[in-house]
C-alpha cells in the first residue's frame, strides 16, 4: 500500500513539475489552437466553435488579441464578427457586426487569450494550495502503512 501511494505521490510530483516547466509552451500551444478555431469556426454546432463561444460569453472577450482577429476569417466575410462576442443580444444586428467600425461599439474589444490565461494564473494559488494538501495526506498515508507494515513484520501483532 505504501508503494503503491508513493507511486502515486510520485506521478503527481512529476506532472506538476512538467506543468511548471512547460507552462509557457502550453500557452503558446493553446494561443495557437485559439487562432485555429477562429479560423475553422462556423455557425453549425462543432465542438470548437462552441468551446469558442462559451468562452467568449463567459469571459466578455472577443477574438484572439482582440476583436479584429475575426476580420481574418471566412465566417467574418459571410456573417461578420459571432453573436457571442455582443454586450448586448438585443442590440446587436447582423449589420453592425460587419462593419468592423460599428461593431467595436457593441462587441467586446477585449482578447480571450490574455483574459483566459490570466483567469487560470489567478485560480492556480487554489489549485497550489489543494495540492499541496492531498501531498501531505498522501506523505502521512505514506508514513503510517510503512509504520503498520513495521508493525506487522515484528511480529507486535497476533496473527488472527
Amino acid at each position: 500500500y505504501a508503494m503503491l501511494l508513493s507511486l502515486i505521490f510520485l506521478i503527481v510530483l512529476v506532472a506538476a513539475v512538467v506543468g511548471f516547466v512547460f507552462r509557457h509552451e502550453i500557452k503558446t500551444n493553446f494561443e495557437s489552437n485559439l487562432n485555429l478555431a477562429l479560423r475553422h469556426y462556423n455557425v453549425t454546432a462543432d465542438r470548437h466553435s462552441e468551446a469558442v463561444d462559451t468562452i467568449q460569453r463567459t469571459l466578455h472577450c472577443c477574438g484572439v488579441q482582440n476583436y479584429s482577429d475575426w476580420e481574418k476569417t471566412e465566417y467574418f466575410t459571410q456573417s461578420g464578427i459571432p453573436r457571442s462576442c455582443c454586450k448586448s443580444q438585443d442590440d446587436c444586428l447582423e449589420e453592425d457586426l460587419k462593419d468592423p467600425s460599428k461593431a467595436k461599439l457593441k462587441v467586446f474589444v477585449d482578447g480571450c487569450f490574455f483574459l483566459v490565461t490570466s483567469t487560470m494564473e489567478s485560480k492556480m494559488s487554489v489549485v497550489a494550495g489543494i495540492s499541496f494538501g492531498i501531498a501531505c495526506f498522501q506523505l502521512i498515508g505514506i508514513i503510517l502503512a510503512c509504520c503498520l507494515s513495521q508493525y506487522i513484520t515484528n511480529n507486535q501483532y497476533e496473527m488472527v
